[in-house]
């Protein structure tokens, strides 16, 4: 095969992106052979592993990269699988050459990590989660939810990937990506998603190391962590497996909420993590038919919690929003459509996208940084 020939082919490879892992398959060393003769190429692409979902897309994105080298006409593949050496340099590269540690408490991570608490369910917490992240999406910014809500995982369903597995590759997880964010949840893993999950503490532990260790999540700007309602093993754990994590406490207007969402808060002042904001979910909306204010849950719990919160730490925790109730909300997360996206323009989304624009302006100081260089004496 002409030489010249040969490297516009691999130039062409090089354009091909691995859908699940997000880099050039020639990078991945995913390109074994390439054979040419009369116009015709016959390509030998190993697979990171046997029956990859995202073979057909590979087919189609290679043929057509390399039919476009003038003096082509058609391309075969023939796929093969990768052996144990060949994706331990897979898993190495995606990894940056580190094994086994929790990239966002590293002294040099860059990545926000949001721990979005309540101190009890079904105040919305993972609606809450879900279209935060888009939100924080759609503004530039390279987004993961971890759904560590163990007992009562719900981010599949709000970010449409009901059904769906992430790839693993001996012990790399790839997160699936929807929406913009990358998402793991333990649904994803579950053999039934109907099939109840009875961990206990040392359990729970572990399965927020693994995802946080596991994961290949990449360059993130913010991770957001939809935590389990209340006080218990997951929020100790991530106190401890990510000291520099922050918390958001979501609550709704009734006080008697406020009054637990308050202890979420105290939990992550004893952890000594730093508390955000407090989020008022369900607040008043107006009546469809008289405009009137219609405090369906209450009122005043986020405002209650913040100040509690405030003379707790002995300094300002914001009501960062309050988040009125809409159907269109609800609909929009049992749809898979959030409603950041599917009505932007709802009173709902735009308390949220004012959120996430107060959250994407905030800046991660140098302290405790490694800034590449040292000192020189003179």
């Amino acid at each position: 095969m002409p030489p010249e020939i040969e490297a516009l082919i691999r130039e062409s490879l090089a354009t091909v992106i691995d859908p699940e892992l997000h880099r050039p398959i020639t990078e991945l060393g995913m390109v074994e052979t390439i054979a040419f003769a009369e116009g015709h190429v016959d390509l030998r692409i190993l697979l990171t592993i046997s029956g990859c979902p995202m073979r057909d897309r590979l087919t189609a994105d290679i043929t057509k990269a390399v039919g476009r080298v003038s003096g082509i006409t058609t391309v075969s593949i023939d796929f093969g699988v990768m052996n144990d050496e060949q994706r331990n340099n897979v898993r190495t590269m995606m990894r940056g050459g580190n094994e086994r540690i929790i990239q966002f408490a590293q002294p040099g991570s860059l990545t926000r990590v949001y721990g979005i608490a309540s101190g009890k369910g079904g105040v919305g917490k993972s609606s809450v989660t879900a279209n935060l992240a888009i939100a924080l999406a759609k503004l530039g910014r390279k987004v993961g939810i971890l759904d560590a809500d163990v007992y009562g995982h719900s981010i599949p369903r709000l970010m449409d990937l009901v059904g769906q597995r992430p790839t693993v590759i001996d012990q790399m997880i790839i997160p699936l990506e929807s929406h913009g964010v990358k998402v793991i949840s333990l649904e994803m893993f579950k053999p039934q998603r109907e099939a109840a999950v009875a961990y206990r503490g040392p359990m729970l532990h572990k399965v927020l190391e693994q995802f946080l260790v596991d994961a290949v999540w990449g360059d993130l700007d913010d991770l957001l962590i939809d935590m389990p309602p209340a006080t218990g093993d997951i929020a100790m754990s991530l106190g401890a497996l990510i000291p520099a994590s922050e918390i958001i406490v979501v609550t709704t207007p009734q006080l008697a909420a406020a009054e637990v969402a308050e202890r979420a808060g105290r939990m992550a002042h004893q952890l000594r993590q730093r508390i955000v904001g407090v989020v008022e979910n369900m607040s008043g909306f107006p009546c469809p038919e008289c405009g009137e204010i219609l405090d369906l849950f209450g009122k005043g719990g986020g405002l209650a919690t913040a100040e509690a919160l405030s003379n707790l730490i002995g300094s300002d925790v914001p009501l960062m929003a309050a988040i009125p109730f809409e159907v269109a909300l609800r609909e929009g997360g049992d749809g898979g459509a959030p409603i950041v996206l599917s009505n932007p323009e709802s009173p709902a989304a735009l308390a949220i996208n004012q959120i996430a624009s107060v959250l994407a302006a905030r800046t991660r100081g140098l302290s405790g940084l490694s800034l590449g260089i040292s000192p020189v004496k003179k």
